[in-house]
């Protein structure tokens, strides 16, 4: 009886399969097109729109407040208000609380 020792062959190509599949594995989870960086992502996504968004407010109102103080369009308690907070005036029948 001769015995035949096992090949070396498909242990090589066994180890070979393996490491590619952890190594792809691991790409595919972690690399720079991976899964890890796609949550990333869509998290700096959500945060970059909430931060248009309150630009996008803070736009309105300014726009909403220089209409406000436009030649075409003044609004005179709009005025009064900024002329005290700049000038830092109070009327003789106002009381201030701090």
């Amino acid at each position: 009886m001769t015995r035949k020792s096992p090949s070396i062959g498909p242990i090589i190509f066994f180890s070979l399969a393996f490491v590619l599949g952890a190594y792809f594995t691991f790409a595919a989870v972690q690399g720079g097109y991976g899964v890890f960086r796609r949550v990333e992502v869509e998290a700096e996504t959500a945060a970059l729109n909430a931060q248009r968004d309150e630009l996008k407010t803070e736009v309105l109102r300014m726009t909403n407040l220089t209409r406000r103080l436009s030649d075409d369009y003044l609004d005179l308690d709009l005025l009064d208000e900024r002329a005290r907070d700049v000038l830092g005036s109070i009327r003789s029948d106002e009381i201030v609380i701090r």
